[in-house]
């Protein structure tokens, strides 16, 4: 089975939106474990528009399962990383003032640069995911930074899904196929939802996790984070 990791990204936004602590980014932590989550995803940014870095520093008194982090790997995000050891750190190469990550590392050019990031985590025992699209000569690189995961970047199946299910999956299929050739574990994210996840997940082989963050509050704002959370699990089971 797929793990779901919910990113809690937009419960940050909402809370900023008006100052104080509602609501408490930890309580719904918590509570989305309790409904079943299996990880829990934030992804600061250097303006602090959403998660905060004292944000992150706090939760892992609340994550009882998986603790992701993402972001682009800037120094005081290496030293955040470091010091809080989550159980994965994915390297996401956004601009400082993106509005939400929209493009995947050229492992190639940066190959040298991933490889000693990499290097820093691995060594005080973060398992490792790089950020990217469905590239097949991207994997090949991923494989030579010494990662230990790919996220696929899902944008582009998400916007197509409607269109031509086949069609849409089909390039990230065949990434997912190198990589299990290769070793590297798979994780998935960006505009999965409850319509798109469970074919997107029958599809790729060994998807280990998603996550996904703005689809899922989105319709929690209808069904309720306690419906919506064993919604997504019945569609990632295989």
């Amino acid at each position: 089975m797929t793990k779901l990791s919910v990113n809690i990204n937009k419960v940050a936004t909402l809370r900023n939106s008006r100052g104080g602590d509602v609501p408490n980014l930890l309580r719904v932590a918590s509570d989305l474990q309790s409904f079943g989550a299996e990880g829990i995803t934030v992804h600061p940014r250097p303006d602090q528009r959403h998660i905060r870095y004292d944000d992150a520093y706090a939760l892992p008194k609340i994550v009882n399962t998986e603790y992701n982090i993402e972001g682009n790997p800037i120094p005081e995000f290496v030293k955040m990383v470091t010091d809080i050891r989550p159980t994965q750190v994915t390297l996401v190469p956004d601009a400082i003032d993106a509005l939400t990550s929209n493009a995947g590392w050229d492992t190639h050019t940066h190959l040298e640069f991933l490889k000693k990031t990499i290097h820093q985590f691995k060594e005080v025992g973060i398992r490792t995911s790089i950020f990217f699209d469905p590239e097949v000569k991207m994997i090949e690189g991923a494989f030579e930074t010494g990662a230990d995961r790919i996220e696929l970047y899902t944008e582009a199946y998400a916007a197509n899904f409607t269109k031509n299910p086949e069609k849409a999956i089909a390039p990230y299929v065949k990434a997912a196929e190198r990589a299990n050739e290769l070793g590297i574990g798979i994780n998935a994210g960006h505009d999965l939802n409850l319509e798109n996840i469970e074919y997107f997940a029958k599809n790729i082989p060994n998807l280990l996790e998603v996550s996904i963050g703005h689809a899922l509050v989105c319709e929690s704002l209808y069904l309720g984070f306690q419906n919506v959370i064993p919604m997504y699990l019945q569609r990632l089971v295989q």
